[in-house]
């Protein structure tokens, strides 16, 4: 192995090729919960496309596995290499390669950072809307997971906005997908069928990607109601109205409690309110015009107090773009409180009352504590489950995600199957489905070298 090790500084450099006490604990895991760090062989940090694809080659003829990393903010277990084999970390090819005006594109390096590439937007009043909520996710990984978000209601999840791929295939060749064009029906989509894939198939070295206009106003409604089950049927309605929310969020007693007592913030919410709401939505709008903005808010408000809600109060700004950071960083306060894994099952956002009492009722049957939140508006539900015994949790999990699929859903909606959940898919999911998967990891992939342990 001291030989490949040396192949990959001849190509990157030997400051690039990490090994040993050199590898910070920062390049064994990511955010998951449950898959333990892993010291790899060595971390490689190439600079361009063709280093990539000449460390992916050497690695094939050494029979080396490779595991790609971007941040490292994934919740799956996606980035965690084997221990016999090497990560290629993106982190040196961050470069925004164009924002092109004309066609409303942004083409990036998989390292660029979502904060990074907002700043860039902004001067140009353009954004990329995906924010899965950490900003210091890298595209490329956000490509990996088909990362979505709480803006995923109105504008779609990574899929939806990337164009096309720059791509490292596992024999070393590079390829190009898609271009800067919203539509083709040129053979196989490939640009679609490696967004979501984790690095399985090849790695991705560019991307192209759809900018939207930067909208100027917005407003932030938080309407608590009496119960968890009033908020999930609001949720039709509201996406039926016809006001387009870009935010449509919902949020248990628990996880509102949590997310506000971790941010010290204070809504104004009167303590009859509080103490009555065991469910909270939030309902964030946005528009090119203030007066319309305002229209959509009192249209918003008037459907919300008809549909249940206990009183609608429209936020002011600070305070609502601190209820919106708050929320994204719920799964960092499960974690602080214990939190033992974290579910983000998508289903038919009608079927969620139905899912969310299947869920309580699991959760009383193996003596669970289950909180949640999550992305109403397109069906993805976020719980947190506390369950420290591995056996009983393994229960727990596998029958929450069985209820999602049997409800028409699927297990991850936007945090990927990684290590973690590869379990659970496996002894979920239709085997014909399963051994489909793996004649196409099969078609890109003979040698089984792409993220091992990831695959069919």
């Amino acid at each position: 192995m001291g030989d490949i090790v040396g192949i990959l500084a001849g190509i990157v450099g030997e400051g690039h090729v990490l090994t040993g006490e050199a590898i910070s604990p920062d390049y064994t895991h990511d955010e998951c919960l449950t898959v333990a760090p892993v010291v790899p062989l060595a971390v490689v940090r190439p600079g361009s496309t063709a280093e990539v694809a000449a460390v992916v080659r050497a690695a094939a003829e050494a029979g080396v596995g490779v595991t790609a990393r971007g941040s490292a903010t994934g919740m799956s277990g996606a980035c965690v290499a084997d221990a016999e084999g090497i990560t290629v970390s993106f982190e040196r090819m961050n470069a925004i390669v164009e924002i092109d005006l004309e066609n409303h594109v942004a083409v990036v390096q998989p390292g660029v950072t979502l904060e990074e590439l907002d700043r860039a937007t902004a001067e140009h009043d353009l954004v990329y809307p995906v924010f899965p909520g950490e900003n210091s996710a890298s595209l490329g990984g956000n490509v990996a997971t088909n990362a979505g978000g709480m803006r995923a209601v109105k504008y779609g999840v990574t899929r939806s906005q990337v164009l096309g791929l720059e791509v490292v295939l596992a024999s070393g060749e590079v390829i190009r997908t898609g271009g800067r064009y919203p539509k083709s029906s040129s053979g196989y989509d490939l640009t679609q069928l490696l967004v979501g894939s984790e690095g399985t198939l090849a790695l991705t070295t560019e991307i192209i990607l759809k900018l939207h206009p930067r909208l100027p106003h917005r407003a932030t409604l938080l309407a608590p109601f009496e119960t968890l089950g009033e908020v999930t049927r609001a949720v039709p309605r509201i996406v039926g109205s016809g006001i387009g929310p870009m935010v449509l969020e919902y949020l248990d007693l628990l996880a509102m409690a949590g997310a506000t007592a971790a941010a010290e913030l204070d809504l104004g919410i009167p303590a009859v309110v509080r103490d009555a709401a065991l469910a909270y939505l939030v309902v964030v709008l946005e528009g090119t015009h203030e007066d319309r903005v305002e229209q959509d808010v009192e249209a918003a408000g008037e459907l919300l107090s008809e549909l249940g809600a206990m009183d609608v109060y429209v936020l002011p700004p600070g305070a609502a773009e601190e209820l919106i950071t708050a929320r994204e960083r719920a799964f960092f306060v499960a974690k602080a409180h214990g939190a033992d894994d974290i579910v983000d099952v998508v289903i038919p956002r009608a079927a969620i009352p139905e899912y969310l009492e299947g869920v309580a009722e699991v959760a009383r049957k193996h003596g669970a504590l289950v909180a949640g939140c999550g992305h109403v508006g397109d069906g993805n539900v976020h719980l947190s489950v506390f369950q420290p015994d591995p056996e009983l949790r393994h229960e727990v999990m596998a029958a929450i995600f069985r209820s999602g699929m049997e409800l028409g859903g699927a297990i991850s909606g936007e945090h990927g199957l990684g290590r973690a959940k590869q379990e659970y898919f496996l002894e979920l999911e239709d085997p014909v489905k399963i051994a489909l998967l793996g004649r196409i990891k099969t078609a890109f992939d003979p040698q089984g070298l792409l993220a091992p342990g990831l695959a069919f």
